[in-house]
């Protein structure tokens, strides 16, 4: 990305500190400042996958349906209302009219959004020739992961404010889908500008959209800032400006926050809550986390390839004691891949027990009983359902040590390594994920399906096994929520006869909040809104 294109100059930016920063807004001006963990990779909703990202890119950008602020209801939004066909094939949506669209030094509309709006977002994912397609990137990761390519029939504009969905097959989630960050709607009339102008990656580099903010400024590890979209459809935000301060230590977090340099912190380290929570100036928010941190084992390398050495490396770890040490009481052991406040969770599995001894016979059994050596990757960031990848690596190559396998500790920048995890990179790496739209084909589809195995898809694991599949899919065409949450329960159960992955952790959602905010919401999701937060002056 180049930072120079950005519509501000990036001179004085670099030299001021952030309360100096502050200091320039205007004095009845409403300043919050968030202090994400990290920088985007870009602000193409189609192409990204993680939070990091998402939280930058969906300031700016809305989507045909949301979610309820703080919940998980499917609510309208460029859409104000939608029909469904009998046999859940059909759907067609009625768009807002007279909304606006942001513009910027390249850009300035000349139209209200329409359903060509509509049809460019799904189109760009969608169809190999779209000149769109491959702009930034040609993994649109989500989109691939949840078998849209498939699932779509047509999409078809009706007129300039209506368009009609025809799918293949009925999909239960296929609303609560199209509420997620990947399915943001871009403007057509600012890429097909872009594309005449020879510089495509700009409507992902320097955003439009119909959102409550717009991008001011990005400097790559530094900021992001925004302020609010006087003409945004449902009223201007009620904070001016919203500054991402990107700050990826937690400790550095926490002391801006004591300071009132940030407002609003994700991810603080475990062992700072009890001074957090003491501090009279901070609220701590906190709800169960719907989400999963994991070891994922690439099931089409040796030796991780034979069920026998996965199910091992589960017994030979000591789950219990990684999550006393790193947790510290905020998070949960994880036996199943969805968490236990998502419907379908199947109590009756057990989890793999703690046990050195067994772990070597069944390597011996493999044809391992000296052990093997292989790599261990850990994020070098903090995520919501993981503090700490770096020490659980090393409680973990301790235990592994023990049976007889050497473990060696991998780690990339973020960006570089989701993208090489979702690769095949790696033999065991570890990873995570928070649920994107209350829906357990969000977990054990998007991160176990077989369609999710292939093209970089979000299947670390590249686990692909047909009777696991075969339930999965089947639930997706079912309407009655307990017929699908029978299939779901019998695959968790295969799921763990398999161990594509060394389950840790699910971590409680915890956001320590300056009392200066007013109505800032959890979101189930992990989402970072600012829209209907408002401030004290």
């Amino acid at each position: 990305m180049t930072m120079s294109k950005f519509p501000l100059k990036r001179t004085a930016m670099c030299v001021l500190a952030l309360p100096a920063l502050l200091a320039m807004s205007p004095v009845s001006a409403k300043t919050l400042v968030y202090c994400s963990e990290g920088s985007p990779e870009n602000f193409a909703p189609s192409i990204n996958t993680t939070g990091t990202s998402f939280d930058a890119s969906e300031q700016i950008y809305d989507n045909i349906v949301d979610f309820e602020r703080g919940g998980t209801k499917v609510v309208p939004n460029l859409a104000e209302r939608w029909d469904i066909s009998k046999d859940g094939l059909e759907y067609t949506f009625h768009l807002r009219k007279g909304v606006k669209w942001q513009s910027n030094k390249n850009f300035k509309p000349t139209r209200d959004f329409n359903a060509d709006d509509v049809l460019f977002m799904f189109e760009r994912q969608w169809k190999e020739n779209d000149p769109y397609f491959k702009v930034t990137s040609a993994n649109h990761a989500y989109f691939g992961d949840m078998g849209m390519p498939k699932l779509l029939k047509s999409v078809d504009k009706v007129d300039e404010y209506t368009v009609k969905v025809v799918l293949n097959a009925p999909e239960a989630p296929f609303l609560s889908n199209l509420a997620m960050q990947f399915a943001g709607v871009q403007s057509k009339e600012y890429a097909i500008a872009m594309l005449k102008a020879g510089t495509p990656e700009k409507i992902d580099q320097e955003p439009v959209g119909t959102g409550p903010f717009q991008l001011v400024q990005y400097q790559k590890d530094a900021i992001i800032r925004y302020k609010a979209f006087p003409q945004h459809w449902a009223g201007k935000a009620k904070i001016d400006d919203l500054i991402f301060s990107i700050t990826p230590d937690a400790s550095v977090r926490w002391a801006k926050l004591q300071k009132g340099e940030c407002h609003v912190m994700p991810y603080p380290n475990p062992a700072d809550l009890p001074a957090i929570r003491k501090d009279p100036n901070v609220t701590v928010l906190e709800q169960p986390g719907l989400n999963i941190g994991y070891l994922a084992y690439n099931t089409t390398k040796k030796p991780f390839d034979d069920v026998r050495v996965r199910k091992a490396v589960n017994m030979a770890i000591n789950k219990k004691a990684i999550v006393d040490a790193v947790y510290l009481g905020t998070g949960i052991p994880a036996t199943n891949p969805i968490p236990p406040t998502q419907w379908s969770y199947n109590k009756s599995v057990k989890d793999d027990a703690f046990n050195p001894e067994a772990a070597k016979k069944l390597l011996a059994e493999a044809g391992l009983k000296d052990g093997f050596t292989t790599d261990l990757w850990a994020m070098p960031v903090q995520r919501p359902y993981n503090p700490n990848a770096k020490r659980i690596a090393e409680l973990m190559q301790a235990d592994l040590a023990k049976v007889g396998i050497k473990a060696e500790i991998k780690s990339f920048e973020w960006g570089e390594y989701r993208k090489r995890m979702q690769s095949g990179e790696h033999q065991m790496g570890m990873l995570g994920w928070t649920g994107d739209n209350g829906d357990p084909d969000n977990f054990l589809n998007t991160l176990l399906g077989c369609a999710a195995s292939k093209n970089n898809g979000s299947n670390v694991a590249k686990f692909c096994y047909q009777p696991f599949d075969d339930l999965v899919q089947k639930a997706k065409v079912v309407s009655n929520p307990a017929e699908r949450a029978k299939l779901y329960e019998k695959a968790q159960v295969i799921f763990k006869e398999q161990a594509p992955w060394f389950t840790i952790a699910h971590a409680v959602q915890i956001k320590p909040v300056r009392k200066e905010v007013i109505d800032f919401k959890l979101s189930p999701f992990g989402r970072h809104t600012f829209y209907g937060v408002d401030m004290v002056k």
